[in-house]
């Protein structure tokens, strides 16, 4: 899973504070709070309801806290540098991602280190692409500015890091099974996933009665075909990207 593998980058690793950029409904953070419990962590996310989600998960933890915020913008607590920061997925969406990047070395830490995941280009990754194709009009995937594949390239992340201040980027290319049904019926699970966020939903909320109806009867065929064990899960290629403050 994605989560472990982010957590893996963490181990033999010391520090005693860390911030979870886009840490949505909190995994990453709790995550990394359960395994470190003399560690201070911060999640910060721009969704009210992720962070009302996450603090309600959290909320047996002492060493956690959750903010909701544009980590771009963000201000820390004077008591506050983290030495290490963490994001699953939550980097692609900065309008201007050197700014905050920028902002956030600042925030940093002497000597903090980055680690991150992102998507690897369109094509190859079937947790996007198997779905919107079934739309009567598929939309086109990849385009430049924020993004699912916003940092696709790692050359041109390579070098927005370095204008904000992060050095020594390396990137380790992952495959991983990205689960979106689970539960008493992961078939509807993965319907509403997929329904509720990303460029196929917006379309879909855009479809006539007709069409919308044959997109979902066609998302809960593949949704079953890609069932196991009671889990729909598709294929994504990432990026994981491990930078230090310069």
């Amino acid at each position: 899973m994605l989560t472990e593998e982010l957590l893996r980058c963490t181990r033999g690793r010391s520090y005693s504070q860390v911030l979870d950029i886009g840490c949505g409904a909190g995994e990453l953070s709790l995550a990394v709070a359960r395994g470190r419990p003399q560690c201070s962590v911060m999640g910060v996310d721009i969704s009210p309801q992720l962070i009302e989600a996450a603090k309600g998960r959290g909320e047996r933890l002492e060493n956690v806290d959750f903010v909701c915020a544009d980590a771009a913008e963000w201000q820390a607590p004077a008591d506050f540098a983290p030495e290490f920061l963490i994001s699953r997925h939550g980097v692609m969406f900065f309008n201007e991602p050197e700014l905050a990047f920028g902002h956030l070395a600042r925030l940093a830490a002497p000597g903090a280190q980055l680690v991150f995941s992102c998507f690897r280009a369109a094509a190859e990754n079937p947790f996007f692409t198997e779905v919107a194709r079934l739309l009567p009009e598929p939309p086109e995937l990849g385009l430049p500015g924020p993004g699912p594949f916003a940092f696709a390239d790692h050359h041109k992340v390579k070098t927005i890091l370095s204008s904000g201040g992060w050095g020594d980027a390396t990137f380790a290319p992952i495959e991983v099974a990205m689960i979106v049904g689970a539960g008493e019926d992961p078939v509807e699970d993965a319907v509403s996933y997929f329904t509720s966020i990303g460029p196929a939903a917006r379309i879909a909320r855009e479809l006539g009665q007709g069409a919308r109806d044959r997109f979902f009867d066609r998302l809960r065929r593949m949704a079953q075909n890609n069932c196991h064990e009671g889990v729909v899960s598709l294929p994504a290629a990432v990026w994981i990207v491990t930078a230090g403050k310069a």
